[in-house]
């Protein structure tokens, strides 16, 4: 058996992290104390306790614990559980389904559930570490809590270390420093600190530093180019662009190559910033922008490195504006509020005696910066702006 699933707790007290959840006004706290199970979605990354509150919390209120991954299971196997959670309903024992990555069932899979959920039949308990607001049905989310879990902190997988080392290896010797390098390169998953520790204990029975060398070869970053990771890191790299924060641009940039994301993907967003946030600040940015995604297509990586965190550095110190994007947006607003405003007759292109005599082109002289004495924009609109231009 792994050492995860060995040193996996079995009541409330075990449990180290999600203080918010677990502390004496903590909502899973009240759930055990009260032996009353409610339907739950738990919403948190991989290894943070997601599956081991969920067992805990089923034997504590003695109900009966039914586990489906949504990867393996399909229909037919929720109709079996559902036949299942019947039985008991007669005998007068509670029934709790775990969905294991709920996220993977499709709408009608989880629309199978609805119905045994709002009767009382099942309390159903999803565990994801995708945003449920995209993932899970509403009417399913609207029916039960859905609970946060956060990454373990390095203390917590330390403490989680050292409660191993003193159950399963009492016999080996640790470096204090060596445990900490362990739990930080878990990112804040229990299963994988305690897998290395595993595979430490098995070169010698001291973990140093130099065990270590040989058995953490790389941090592996957790990501997932579909979910959260992905897109909370983009959004945070742009923010700190936008914040002109370079120390912070150029590590969530790092945070994301390390972790393998498309580097074609990372200069399409700069170009993308560099006509929504620099705009008229900077013209030249938006060259420099397509340019580095040239650059990328050209060489690839890993040379092309180089050019990312040299376009990353010079748009996040560029002089930053707004003024583009909010001339976009005005620009739509008016054509949504005045879609079939007539084009002023001056404007329009003559293309015959009759079109001239009635007044097309009337006025209009092709000279640099020419100010026609009627404007540009369509009367109704002069109107309503009281003859401001929407561009100013």
């Amino acid at each position: 058996m792994p050492l995860a699933e060995k040193m996996r707790p079995t009541k409330l007290s075990e449990v180290v992290g999600q203080e918010h959840l677990l502390g004496d006004d903590g909502i899973l706290t009240k759930i055990v104390k009260n032996k009353q199970p409610i339907s739950i979605i738990f919403w948190g990354p991989a290894g943070c306790g997601k599956t081991t509150l969920a067992r805990i919390i089923a034997k504590e209120v003695e109900a009966d614990f039914i586990e489906l991954s949504a990867v393996t299971s399909g229909k037919k196997d929720i109709e079996e559980v559902i036949k299942r959670a019947e039985q008991n309903w007669n005998l007068r024992i509670n029934t709790i389904v775990f969905v294991d990555e709920i996220h993977r069932f499709n709408k009608s899979q989880q629309d199978a559930f609805l119905p045994h959920v709002e009767s009382g039949l099942i309390s159903l308990i999803g565990a994801t570490t995708e945003n449920p607001a995209f993932e899970v049905i509403t009417p399913l989310i609207s029916r039960s809590r859905v609970l946060t879990l956060k990454p373990l902190e390095q203390k917590n997988i330390t403490t989680l270390l050292k409660r191993a080392l003193v159950k399963y290896y009492p016999q080996d010797k640790y470096e204090e420093k060596a445990l900490e390098i362990i739990a930080k390169a878990s990112s804040g998953d229990a299963r994988v600190a305690l897998g290395n520790l595993d595979i430490a204990t098995k070169f010698d029975n001291k973990i140093t530093l130099q065990t270590l060398k040989k058995t953490l070869n790389n941090n592996f970053i957790q990501y997932d180019k579909k979910g959260d990771a992905h897109y909370d890191n983009i959004s945070a790299f742009i923010k700190s662009m936008r914040g002109s924060d370079v120390d912070a641009t150029c590590y969530y940039l790092a945070r994301m190559l390390k972790a393998g994301e498309d580097p074609k993907f990372i200069a399409r967003r700069m170009i993308i910033f560099a006509s929504e946030d620099i705009g008229l600040a900077g013209n030249g940015a938006l060259s420099l922008a397509n340019s580095c995604f040239d650059a990328v297509t050209k060489i690839g990586m890993p040379e092309a490195n180089y050019v990312l965190f040299h376009t990353a550095s010079a748009l996040a110190k560029c002089k930053k504006s707004r003024l583009t994007t909010d001339i976009m947006h005005k620009s739509y607003k008016l054509v949504n509020d005045y879609p079939f405003a007539q084009i002023p007759l001056h404007l329009r292109n003559s293309t015959s005696k009759i079109t001239e005599e009635l007044g097309y082109t009337k006025g209009y002289e092709w000279k640099a910066n020419f100010q026609h004495p009627k404007g540009f924009l369509p009367e109704d609109i002069q109107k309503i702006l009281k003859n401001k231009s929407p561009r100013k």
